[in-house]
């Protein structure tokens, strides 16, 4: 069986629902922002496609503003009520761009990030979870989604790891920009 693992020329970043109306409700939000930003600014240095997304903005606004602002000029932003970020438009973006391996980062762990990296494992696609940018509000269910998504498929890992990965080499031309990002990751909290 194949090992997966990221590849530049098949590689997206997804940014599931990092809002601002949500994330009062997120445990280490901050982090969560703050390493969703990097993940955003990895995929611009590495021209990686970014996609971005955003739940019902009626009612849980836009996308936290350090988000906006990683995502200008680069990232595709949609709007969703389903859970899934998985929409018609992403997967014809993914499709589009011939992107199997899928960095997923964002909230919440058991709602629409599951519910997206489920749907990307049934249509063939690898996710990769970038640990270090995904939360929830009710922390006890971060853990067991976490696990779930493991198990069906899903590979874990961080955005450090990700980044020295889909560089493969310190000779890479964009190896100084990104040393740069992954120098503003946070660490996580202890969890409750």
């Amino acid at each position: 069986m194949p090992i997966p693992r990221p590849t530049l020329d098949r590689a997206a970043l997804l940014v599931i629902d990092v809002q601002e109306k949500l994330l009062p409700t997120i445990h280490d939000a901050d982090r969560v922002v703050a390493n969703c930003a990097a993940a955003l600014r990895l995929a611009q240095a590495l021209g990686l496609p970014a996609i971005v997304t955003e739940q019902y903005t009626k009612g849980l606004g836009h996308s936290a503003p350090v988000i906006r602002e990683a995502a200008a000029g680069h990232a595709r932003v949609f709007e969703k009520t389903r859970f899934s970020a998985l929409t018609p438009e992403v997967d014809a973006l993914l499709s589009a761009k011939r992107c199997d391996d899928v960095l997923i980062a964002g909230v919440e762990a058991h709602v629409c990030v599951a519910q997206t990296v489920l749907d990307l494992l049934a249509t063939g696609r690898q996710p990769y979870l970038l640990l270090d940018t995904i939360s929830a509000g009710q922390v006890d269910q971060i853990a067991p989604a976490l696990r779930r998504l493991e198990k069906a498929g899903a590979v874990p890992t961080g955005v450090l790891a990700a980044a020295y990965e889909l560089l493969g080499d310190a000779a890479h031309p964009q190896f100084r920009a990104v040393l740069g990002i992954v120098k503003t990751l946070q660490p996580p909290l202890p969890l409750r």
